[in-house]
């Protein structure tokens, strides 16, 4: 599996700039964190050939994002909303998007097969689209992102709207897919990358602020976090630079950024504390 390089991206719409020399590589699954604004949509629009940048390249092994035509067949892409007709079934939908995409119809029935089974949608390929529960039909979008066997998998926002045991369900099989070759998830839920992928971009006003595998990001953060139990009347919101609060009987639970070195309550920080601290840094420090 050839990693996909991104060299020096930049994305210019009517004048005003959504990327900055990206640089990036992606090789195995790679989780897109940003605030709304960030160009995380404008970057996976690039990478799915739906729009151009307005410099700098992509490439992987022989393959140049500059022919899209050669590209496309080896890209895979579940929007965030996804849809169909109510009324075909699973497999009508499946072959209806083979066809679209060119597969051989030789090949097309089994790889279809291959990738109902791929998803755990087999047993239910004759269900109607109407039919299907939100993490369904999640799944059926996976499914027609497999077909052809693509090298790169984008998938948008997976698990917005899904209740909590179709979430983890679906985060199982992102893991799953994410083994055997590349694979790009944008979301605004830190939980579903801190779960399923390898390595984490976080992006800010369109430009990659950090960039490394989920553990080198929190060692950057590491005795930067600190909780600690307070009265609910003594919470001191002006001087903490709190995080969260959780309720517990009379008193708060306030997870908080350290602003000076002798705290002593120092906890281990996670990906959601390393992401606020890095997209929000001049807030807290």
């Amino acid at each position: 599996m050839d990693p996909i390089i991104l060299s020096n991206i930049d994305k210019s719409i009517k004048g005003k700039e959504i990327l900055q020399n990206v640089n990036i590589k992606i090789n195995g699954s790679v989780g897109l964190l940003g605030p709304n604004g960030a160009g995380k949509t404008t970057l996976m629009r690039i990478l799915t050939t739906l729009i151009e940048p307005s410099s700098g390249s992509i490439r992987s092994g022989k393959l140049d994002w500059k022919n899209k035509m050669e590209v496309r067949p080896h890209i895979g892409y579940l929007p965030q909303h996804f849809s169909m007709y109510k009324n075909m079934t699973i497999l009508d939908c499946l072959n209806h998007l083979a066809l679209l995409k060119g597969i051989d119809k030789r090949n097309r029935n089994e790889m279809i097969q291959s990738t109902l089974n791929e998803v755990n949608l087999l047993n239910v390929k004759s269900k109607k689209i109407k039919q299907l529960s939100g993490g369904m039909l999640r799944r059926v979008g996976i499914a027609q992102a497999l077909l052809g066997n693509p090298q790169l998998l984008v998938v948008d926002e997976p698990t917005v709207g899904l209740d909590i045991e179709e979430r983890v369900r679906f985060r199982r099989l992102l893991r799953k897919l994410g083994k055997n070759r590349n694979i790009v998830i944008s979301t605004h839920i830190v939980e579903d990358i801190e779960t399923t992928c390898d390595k984490v971009c976080i992006l800010k006003n369109g430009k990659v602020i950090k960039f490394g595998t989920k553990s080198e990001l929190l060692s950057l953060v590491k005795g930067k976090v600190a909780e600690r139990v307070y009265p609910i009347d003594q919470v001191d919101y002006d001087s903490l630079k709190i995080i969260s609060t959780k309720e517990s009987s009379e008193e708060y639970i306030v997870r908080y950024f350290i602003t000076q070195d002798d705290d002593n309550y120092v906890v281990e920080p996670t990906l959601e504390d390393a992401y606020l601290y890095f997209t929000q840094e001049e807030d807290y420090v």
